[in-house]
Order: structure tokens, then C-alpha cells, then sequence
């Protein structure tokens, strides 16, 4: 498929459905590895990368102190236009559009990387680990975490398969190609080193996911992301059909009110 569209109604809908189904609990699991780093160092430097609608953003500003600084990027417009929005607003918090792989600022500029599932869309991942590590300060540390497989995601496996199902004689890769395609170890060891990182830390974290509705979790899927402008590439104005065949596979493999699972990610630790 074209690049993915983060644009129109998918980004309110992606951050009202998707993120509580699946980005809120690994949000505030971000915060937590970073709030140790703000102890020792109460005047840091944070880059936020792919900050989407904020949900990171507005995480990590709710222990940020009052001398640290955090600039949440995203090259998306429209995204950082719902983060804006839905901002619950801290000192020392602003937004600016920035390209993970040519970033505006200067080297060292920064104390601290994060980034929440992002990493999986940069087109040159070398490049943008090569970036990350350019306005790395010596002696910063860049946090990222990755979508395990699909193999591991029930909950976007199940709607993969929908997809595929639906419509098999042009399927929408999305998932699988994307967020889910991403989470050979070995592979983003490599790329992490090459991106000027000589240490690289992983561990696999797993938290529960749940939906009041598969209705709402057939929408945050469905019209939440690419997917909603996947759908109208191939011709399919109307979502809807599409959205009951999702929630009804939801609703069989993991309930209806509500509808639950897990979600597995793999977080790294660089420095």
C-alpha cells in the first residue's frame, strides 16, 4: 500500500478508540522508565519522536520537573493537530513538526529519546537511528518500544485475517506490513548500532487490552487508522460493512462488553 494516511477523521478517532484500547498502558510504562532519568537530572532535554495524538507527550509532562523541557515531533500535521487539541497543557512542553530521519535541531541538543511505536514507520531506519543518535547528548539514553508479530497480537491478528478475508483480491498489508512487521531483534540490534548506539537493552512487555465494546474496537482498527484510507484506495466509501465483519470476529474471539486480549510490544533501551 502508499504511505500510511494519518489524516481527515483518523486522527480523533485514533486517539478516542485506539489509544485507550492499546497505547495508554504502554504510554504510562514509557513515563515510568524515563521519570528515574528525570531524578538525576531535573534540567533534561526530552525529544519525543512520532509523538502521534500525545499520548506519550501527555504522559511523561504529568512528572515532568519544573527545569526539565520536552519537545514533541511528529511529521504528520494532522496528528500533532489532535495532540494540540487534547493537550492537557505543563510547563515546558511545546510541539513541532519534525522528519525522525532529518531532524531540525542541533547535535547533543537532547538528554533523552522517546519513542512509542514509531521506529516500525521510519522510511531509512538507519538514518533516523544515525539522527536519533546525532542529537543524543553523550552519555543520553533513547527509549523506543516495537510491536511484537502478529503471532503474539491477537487482537490485530484477528482483524488481519478479517481484512484478508474481505477482500483477498487486493488485501490491505497494513498491519502485518507496519506496526506488526517489524520485530526481529537481531535485525533492530543492527540497525541501533549502525545508528551510533553501543548499547542496546531489550525487553518484552506485555499488558492486557480492552475495549467497553467490540464496537469500539472494530472502530478504533477499522477507521482509526491507514486502514479507513486503505479502504477508500480500493473503492469502499463506506466503512461500515467492513467495521460489523471486524467487530463480529472481535466479538467471537474476545468478547462483546467488553471485548479483551493483550498486547505484546518489545521496549529498547539505547545509550
Amino acid at each position: 500500500m502508499s504511505s500510511p494516511t494519518f489524516s481527515g477523521s483518523v486522527p480523533k478517532t485514533y486517539h478516542d478508540f485506539l489509544g485507550p484500547l492499546i497505547f495508554d498502558a504502554y504510554a504510562r510504562d514509557m513515563s515510568a522508565r524515563i521519570t528515574p532519568l528525570l531524578k538525576s537530572n531535573s534540567r533534561a532535554r526530552i525529544l519525543e519522536l512520532a509523538c502521534g495524538t500525545g499520548i506519550v507527550t501527555d504522559s511523561i509532562a504529568q512528572s515532568l520537573p519544573s527545569g526539565a523541557s520536552l519537545i514533541a515531533t511528529d511529521i504528520s500535521e494532522p496528528m500533532l493537530g489532535q495532540a494540540r487539541a487534547t493537550f492537557r497543557g505543563a510547563p515546558g512542553v511545546t510541539f513541532q513538526t519534525a522528519d525522525a530521519c532529518a531532524l531540525p535541531f542541533k547535535d547533543h541538543a537532547f538528554d533523552i529519546l522517546a519513542c512509542q511505536y514509531g521506529v516500525m514507520f521510519f522510511p531509512d531506519k538507519v538514518k533516523a537511528m544515525q539522527e536519533a543518535r546525532r542529537v543524543l547528548a553523550p552519555g543520553g539514553t533513547y527509549i523506543f518500544n516495537i510491536w511484537d508479530s502478529l503471532e503474539h497480537n491477537p487482537m490485530p491478528r484477528t482483524v488481519h485475517e478479517t481484512l484478508a478475508s474481505l477482500i483477498p483480491a487486493n488485501p490491505i498489508p497494513f498491519l502485518a506490513k507496519l506496526p506488526f512487521g517489524y520485530s526481529d531483534r537481531a535485525e533492530i540490534e543492527r540497525v541501533t548500532r549502525a545508528g551510533g548506539f553501543a548499547n542496546c537493552n531489550f525487553e518484552t512487555v506485555e499488558f492486557p487490552c480492552s475495549a467497553p465494546t467490540a464496537s469500539e474496537a472494530a472502530r478504533a482498527w477499522v477507521e482509526g487508522t491507514p486502514i479507513f484510507a486503505a479502504l477508500i484506495e480500493r473503492g469502499i466509501a463506506d466503512p461500515s460493512p467492513i467495521r460489523a465483519a471486524v467487530e463480529k470476529a472481535l466479538t467471537a474471539s474476545f468478547g462483546d462488553k467488553p471485548s479483551r486480549s493483550t498486547m505484546r510490544a518489545i521496549v529498547v533501551t539505547a545509550s
